[in-house]
């Protein structure tokens, strides 16, 4: 059974750095295509950035193109999001994501293609 698990969350001011983290077990890491998304009170879950299996293909939404980036290591089962710049409107629960996936080029954008869920991380961004 896969497992995700996200970290690194917290409080910070506005313009300030988090970096989260997303450990894999339970399975293939690397045949997975993997996304991050987040959720703010009242408002849709949406997604912040997503990438390949094989990492070479990434997504960023527009409101983070610039500010956040996602990494992964497939040798450690694990995926980030190093997020700079913050704002208070990124303040929200981080989820990680994941799927099967068969081609190492495809990234998918939403949250209804994936199959394993993290607990989520909240984010805070204080103005």
């Amino acid at each position: 059974q896969v497992q995700l698990v996200e970290s690194g969350g917290g409080l910070v001011h506005t313009g300030g750095s988090l970096r989260l983290s997303c450990a894999a077990s339970g399975g293939t890491f690397s045949t997975y295509a993997m996304g991050w998304f987040r959720q703010a009170p009242g408002k849709e879950r949406e997604l912040v950035s997503a990438t390949s299996s094989s990492g070479r293909t990434t997504f960023y939404a527009d409101s983070v193109q610039g500010r956040f980036t996602l990494s992964r290591d497939n040798d450690k089962n694990t995926m980030y999001l190093q997020m700079s710049t913050l704002k208070p409107e990124d303040t929200a629960v981080y989820y990680c994501a994941g799927r099967d996936s068969w081609y190492s080029g495809s990234v998918y954008r939403r949250a209804s293609e994936y199959s394993y869920w993290g607990q989520g991380t909240q984010v805070t961004v204080s103005s």
